[in-house]
């Protein structure tokens, strides 16, 4: 009746490709959830009985579950539906609700931007595209859906001025040039700050998301390496965290417009 697959796992997050199919009919009573999960209903109709409330939930909402909460789904179609949850840990939870590990309560619309982002998100997943950008990827969409239904509380950690700002930035930069593999979820502890916020600010001052970042200093070690004399690629790709050597030759073809083959001859030259 239910299968879920799990096509991401880091960070704190998880993405899952939830599909059920469910007879037209009342459901079981008195599930209970027994994590923090956001689910995007990509098709199909149901509702969903939590807390006193009843939800209909179609490909124009989403909702929020939290561990204990008891709730009951029924269909009022044959056909099932199929659903991308997000899993989120509890502190990345509280990291992006104001401290308390709660996500908000109940359903909330989404847009034509909110449904089209974790659409891509989950097909980008299924096709094996990087983990450390997706899971800062599926961070953010999390972050957007908690602040659609709670404004107040997905405001709390965000930097006042500007010069907090640029010292947050300087910080994860600083952080990464020591350990690029760095989480956004530990930056941001370190900081101070929610993951969501300093992504945001990241980006704003740098022109880059985390991820990229992170890639541009890989790269820049790569070649740093390369110049050294450098020859197997498997290594220098294991040794700076790289998924594979075709990971590292496509980032720094990326970056560069070459490959480290190509280039490793005119660095060491």
């Amino acid at each position: 009746m239910l299968s879920v697959d799990t096509v991401l796992r880091r960070d704190g997050i998880e993405i899952a490709d939830v599909s059920c199919r469910h007879g037209a009919g009342r459901g079981d009573e008195a599930e209970h959830a027994d994590q923090h999960t956001l689910v995007f209903v990509r098709r199909g109709c149901f509702a969903r009985s939590a807390n006193g409330v009843v939800s209909l939930l179609d490909p124009t909402a989403a909702y929020f579950m939290n561990p204990g909460e008891e709730h009951r789904y029924d269909h009022p179609h044959d056909d099932g539906d199929d659903c991308t949850a997000l899993i989120l840990k509890p502190g990345l939870v509280a990291s992006l609700c104001g401290g308390e590990p709660r996500l908000p309560t109940g359903a909330i619309r989404t847009g034509p931007a909110l449904d089209l982002e974790h659409r891509l998100l989950l097909a980008a997943a299924r096709s094996g595209g990087q983990h450390e950008v997706l899971a800062e990827r599926a961070i953010m969409l999390a972050a957007s859906a908690i602040g659609q239904s709670d404004a107040r509380r997905a405001a709390s950690g965000r930097p006042a001025t500007e010069r907090a700002r640029r010292a947050i930035v300087d910080g994860a930069r600083e952080a990464l040039a020591a350990e690029p593999s760095r989480s956004l979820p530990e930056l941001s502890g370190e900081l101070a700050v929610s993951p969501h916020h300093l992504s945001r600010i990241f980006r704003s001052a740098t022109g880059d998301t985390i991820a990229r970042h992170r890639m541009r200093l890989r790269a820049r070690s790569a070649l740093e390496r390369l110049a050294g004399g450098e020859r197997d690629l498997a290594r220098l790709a294991a040794d700076l965290g790289f998924a594979d050597q075709s990971h590292l030759c496509r980032v720094v073809r990326l970056e560069t417009g070459t490959t480290p083959s190509a280039l490793r001859a005119s660095l060491a030259a």
